[in-house]
């Protein structure tokens, strides 16, 4: 069992995320190990990209304003070095294929396994070129985390039966965002995903309040939420550390249904 699947096996888990350099690389180390503090089972680390098309206007900003900032992959991983310096918690990238292509699919994933990075999510690598470079992930004990959309039943089923470390079931078509309801019948989706894989399933997209979390929580193993942080990094900025604490304290508590 992955250090990933474990998170799920003693209660729901909250899943957050932010964009590496956003305000800047020491605060994302303060940022991480707050949302540690505060009680999240796991955390994706947004690589910052010109060009992230699964994400919306709030994410998208906050990796302009990190590459603004000039922070690289090799930053990202140093942060991660000192990240690993105070906490254990599983750590999972979030970028897209071209800078994995880039930097080199051997050196980025060994790096990877180097710093204790525990998983990817690459929104942007389609199911049948997946097998590109999830040889070379499995050699590092990368998992590469599946995402599921709300598409046809016999690609969720296609998609869940090769999935590793957990699902990263899309709760809404477009892009990343808040949203203020979930109209998508996710409980179907989840049986179809059960009827294959016993591979824990996280809810992502436009996921923001307690009450969000609580009702994901009674269907899917886990809550993911990604826009509401980085508004809060974006509006609170370099003073964000207790506004986020108290957020992820709270839709935390929320899973705990």
């Amino acid at each position: 069992m992955s250090k990933i699947t474990e998170i799920f096996q003693d209660e729901k888990a909250f899943i957050g995320f932010l964009t590496a350099g956003d305000p800047s690389k020491e605060k994302t180390i303060e940022f991480i190990l707050a949302m540690d503090s505060a009680g999240a089972d796991l955390i994706e680390i947004g690589i910052p990209f010109s060009d992230p098309i699964a994400e919306g206007p709030v994410i998208q900003d906050a990796n302009l304003r990190a590459l603004s900032k000039g922070i690289n992959t090799d930053d990202i991983f140093d942060l991660v070095i000192d990240v690993r310096k105070k906490s254990n918690i599983p750590l999972v990238f979030l970028t897209y294929i071209n800078p994995v292509f880039y930097y080199g699919y051997e050196k980025f994933f060994k790096k990877c396994k180097d710093v204790g990075i525990n998983g990817i999510v690459i929104p942007d690598l389609p199911y049948e070129e997946k097998g590109e470079i999830s040889k070379i992930a499995k050699i590092y004990d990368v998992d590469i985390i599946s995402l599921i959309a709300p598409t046809s039943k016999d690609r969720i089923r296609m998609i869940a039966k090769d999935a590793t470390g957990f699902i990263y079931l899309v709760s809404s078509m477009g892009v990343t965002g808040v949203r203020s309801k979930i109209k998508t019948d996710l409980e179907e989706i989840i049986g179809e995903i059960r009827n294959v894989t016993d591979v824990p399933i996280a809810v992502g997209f436009g996921i923001n309040t307690p009450k969000q979390a609580k009702n994901i929580s009674k269907i899917a193993d886990g809550v993911i939420v990604g826009s509401a942080i980085v508004k809060l990094i974006e509006e609170y900025g370099n003073d964000s550390k207790d506004h986020l604490k108290d957020y992820i304290y709270r839709m935390k508590n929320a899973t705990r249904v």
